[in-house]
């Protein structure tokens, strides 16, 4: 099966326009995280998902911990879809899809060891997908993604074959391994960020390549 693609730390409808045209099927837009790329007011989130046309999907990167606070912030950015970057520590997933019935509800599981995969596992089967990431929450500065690190695909794959829902595979992904991430993990979806960038800005033939990668993968 070829893996979807979602194109992350996307800044501007020009981008977002840039990247489907090229074959996403998905836009990552970053709001306030504590590090990492691409960050982005809700407004231009909002600006960015009320001009993707149907069927591709807008995520929100939430930094967000508690449902009553993820659904304020979906409601200022309009995406249908909504990326969990850390922990809940307020509510439950329950609870935010019964509030946001329309929306999907992916989780970000940070692949660190073999708690992660328990975790991982865990928690899919209370969300519409999962998204497996480089970075640490545990460090004083909470690493919530965008590190540009590969980390542990072995992890990755076991988490993909023992999860209950559609598993995206992000961190440190660039045109140079997406084949080999891809064969190893086998996931639903990829997802890029820093790999098909250049001096912060999207390179269209980095992304061009990656796509042609990816879409070539039987």
């Amino acid at each position: 099966m070829i893996p979807r693609v979602k194109i992350c730390c996307i800044q501007s409808v020009e981008e977002a326009m840039a990247a489907i045209g090229l074959g996403a099927s998905a836009v990552g837009l970053v709001a306030r995280m504590p590090s990492g790329p691409g960050p982005i007011t809700d407004d231009q989130i909002r600006e960015i998902a009320a001009a993707v046309p149907p069927p591709v999907a807008t995520f929100l990167l939430t930094s967000e911990t508690s449902v009553s606070e993820i659904i304020k912030h979906h409601q200022r950015t309009n995406t249908n879809t909504i990326q969990i970057v850390d922990t809940l520590v307020s509510g439950n997933h329950r609870q935010l899809k019964e509030a946001l019935p329309c929306v999907k509800i992916v989780q970000v599981i940070h692949v660190i060891d073999d708690f992660s995969v328990r975790e991982a596992v865990k928690v899919s089967g209370q969300v519409d997908a999962i998204l497996l990431d480089s970075g640490n929450p545990r460090l004083p500065v909470r690493e919530l993604g965008g590190t540009g690190r590969v980390h542990n695909w072995k992890l990755s794959r076991q988490i993909r074959m023992n999860a209950l829902c559609p598993v995206f595979l992000a961190g440190g992904l660039n045109p140079e391994n997406i084949r080999e991430a891809v064969e190893a993990v086998e996931p639903f979806g990829v997802d890029v960020c820093n790999g098909v960038r250049s001096n912060g800005k999207l390179d269209t033939e980095k992304l061009r390549k990656f796509l042609d990668i990816v879409l070539s993968i039987k």
